[in-house]
């Protein structure tokens, strides 16, 4: 459990601190994170910066009449690169939490979203296995109230049996929480049931296929 807790009400907090447990997370799986975009956006935000600096810098030490050209061009700049920044985050990202590898060549893309006055955690995954060039896309999602407490706190558990069971890849990383059994349970095969006997209406029930309790067939007596 989280040793501080934040408000379960608002949404910003909850998907935030969720975002980080799923990174947290899948790192402690030994995937290997790709940073290559988040690069990108620190850069444009740290050129951003930079030149608002040097603009104030310069009017603050030569003055306005010296700088004026300079600022005109700095403001265009900064403009540019904003608009940069906000296509970035809102059409390359697309809410990107994780991007990485597996230890075994896999790749694996996760982005999050919420919807307003809706308290679901929303997942966009795209995976692609090793030595494919055609990822699979799908999208899952879950209530906050999955893993956080009424009082917020976060239980990491019910959290990670979530990812492990509803993404293969990380299930393969983590066994313990993909609840398999339970799944595999489900969609075991029904038993085909096949009567054996000679049209007189006295025969043999014949039971094949998956049975959890016994290997083999089922043999009864039907009466007429």
């Amino acid at each position: 459990m989280a040793e501080s807790k934040i408000s379960p009400h608002n949404l910003n907090e909850l998907k935030n601190t969720t975002d980080d447990a799923l990174g947290n997370y899948l790192r402690s799986l030994k995937f290997s994170q790709s940073n290559s975009k988040l690069d990108v956006r620190l850069a444009i935000g740290y050129t951003s910066v930079i030149i608002a600096a040097a603009t104030f810098a310069a009017d603050y030490k030569l003055g306005w009449e010296a700088t004026k050209t300079w600022t005109a061009v700095a403001v265009v700049a900064y403009a540019i690169l904003n608009g940069a920044f906000t296509y970035w985050m809102w059409a390359v990202e697309k809410g990107l939490i994780f991007e990485g590898t597996n230890a075994q060549g896999g790749r694996l893309s996760i982005s999050s979203k919420t919807n307003k006055h809706d308290p679901t955690y929303y997942l966009t995954i795209s995976s692609t296995s090793p030595g494919s060039s055609s990822p699979s896309t799908w999208h899952i999602k879950n209530p906050f109230t999955t893993w956080f407490t009424a009082d917020g706190f976060f239980v990491a558990k019910p959290f990670q049996q979530w990812l492990a069971s509803s993404i293969e890849m990380i299930g393969d990383a983590d066994m313990k929480n993909a609840l398999r059994d339970e799944r595999d349970e489900l969609a075991a095969p029904t038993p085909e049931v096949e009567i054996i006997g000679d049209g007189s209406g006295n025969g043999t029930v014949e039971a094949s296929g998956v049975d959890a309790k016994s290997k083999g067939s089922k043999r009864g007596k039907k009466k007429a």
